[in-house]
């Protein structure tokens, strides 16, 4: 099998802080930010990816890639794979 490296690639990132979400997932069912979400306890905070949503919790890193999709990172990963730019 052949192997590759990936292309350095910048990235834009933030650290996910309430707010930030485009919805929120109850008992396993999605609702958007923009309509009525239930006041439910265990509501867990999710963002639309180009795979479909994605659940995030505090200390997730939003990336948005080089054509404007967005994804979450665990912030262990992103410190291995990531560094600051100027």
């Amino acid at each position: 099998m052949a192997k590759f490296r990936k292309k350095p690639v910048v990235i834009e990132a933030v650290q996910y802080e309430f707010g930030m979400e485009d919805g929120f997932v109850v008992d396993g069912r999605y609702y958007d930010k923009s309509g009525p979400v239930p006041r439910a306890m265990n509501r867990i905070p999710a963002i639309k990816t180009l795979e479909g949503r994605h659940e995030i919790s505090k200390g997730d890193w939003i990336i948005t890639g080089i054509q404007g999709e967005r994804y979450p990172c665990k912030p262990d990963i992103f410190a291995a794979t990531y560094e600051a730019v100027e």
